[in-house]
């Protein structure tokens, strides 16, 4: 698999990074624990080094269903990507943010031990904490670098201004934040921040959670799955974006691809600083992905899906109207 830096300073990873949330979280229905595990080896067998999780999903299952499935592996072969901060409570859901650097510390001990590492490559608030300056927090990072427990400082879902702020007091390896065809805020400002900064983008949700993969279909919805409460998913906004992926079903369709290896191909080709995830929980839909990187787009390819889905085309928010003022950029 063909690598990627993440900013100027950032780790070498491959092209494409793995995202464990689904592993555990119940996010998107029951998870056969095996084959998650038998998917991050496939996905390391496969040149994928990044591997993301926080320590808030599963309440600290998915951390130790990564120990598990990285045990045996050399530890030089892949690098953690680990949120912390966000707070929950029984019965689920997310009640707030705690970066405090006092905080920071005290989930980085508890991160490590669940991953039997020794390590965090890359550690990063979950989302921005309106109590706490981002300075602080950041700050708590570095010190935690200096003392060798942490490689890399990464942020999540922030807007420019803060981006800006913490690089100010230690380098910025990487941001993560949802970028697809159909999520294309960070465009406008926090895009170019990061590139006249130095800052590597890895982009959750390159398939909108599996709306634009060309595999969702709403009346195969199984208990538990969370999309239902998101404003994409719902009624005639699903339809509405039910229709972009069909417009992109064709182009695939005339380029020898799927849906899912055309929208993840598109992700990786805005530029080599960006390093799309894809949430793969089966061997299945990793080995779709993985060919996505191999896919060249021609400028009339990307004429053709720019016209059957434009910036902006689809209707609802990516989360519910809850969550938005917590993002630092819009849809």
């Amino acid at each position: 698999m063909r690598k990627r830096t993440l900013g100027k300073n950032g780790p070498v990873v491959g092209a494409l990074g793995l995202g464990a949330m689904g592993m555990t979280s119940g996010a998107y229905g029951v998870s056969d624990r095996a084959e998650s595990i038998a998917t991050v080896h496939a996905a390391l067998d496969a040149g994928v080094t990044l591997i993301d999780t926080s320590d808030h999903y599963g309440s600290g299952l998915n951390e130790m269903l990564l120990a598990e499935a990285l045990r045996g592996r050399p530890r030089d072969g892949y690098q953690l990507s680990v949120k912390f901060g966000a707070l929950t409570g029984p019965g689920g859901g997310v009640n707030g943010q705690d970066n405090r650097p006092v905080a920071v510390k005290n989930f980085l001990i508890h991160s490590m031990n669940r991953l039997g590492v020794d390590h965090i490559d890359i550690y990063r608030p979950a989302r921005l904490d309106p109590a706490v300056p981002i300075e602080e927090t950041v700050g708590a990072i570095k010190e935690m670098i200096d003392a060798g427990y942490v490689r890399h400082v990464g942020l999540s879902e922030v807007d420019a201004e803060t981006i800006r702020r913490a690089h100010a007091v230690h380098p910025i390896a990487d941001l993560q934040i949802e970028y697809s065809l159909i999520s294309r805020a960070v465009e406008d400002e926090v895009l170019p921040t990061l590139r006249e900064l130095g800052i590597g983008l890895t982009a959750y949700g390159v398939l909108s959670r599996g709306l634009i993969s060309g595999h969702w279909n709403p009346a195969a919805e199984a208990p538990g799955d969370h999309r239902g409460r998101m404003p994409r998913f719902q009624g005639a906004n699903a339809e509405h974006n039910l229709a972009l992926v069909e417009a992109l079903r064709r182009i695939a369709e005339a380029k020898g691809c799927t849906v899912a290896q055309l929208a993840i191909a598109w992700v990786a080709e805005r530029g080599v600083d960006i390093v799309p995830v894809v949430g793969a929980r089966t061997r299945k839909r990793l080995s779709e992905a993985l060919p996505a990187l191999d896919l060249e787009l021609t400028a009339d390819d990307l004429a053709r899906i720019d016209l059957a889905v434009p910036r902006g085309a689809a209707r609802g928010d990516r989360y519910p109207s809850a969550f938005m003022s917590g993002l630092g950029v819009g849809n």
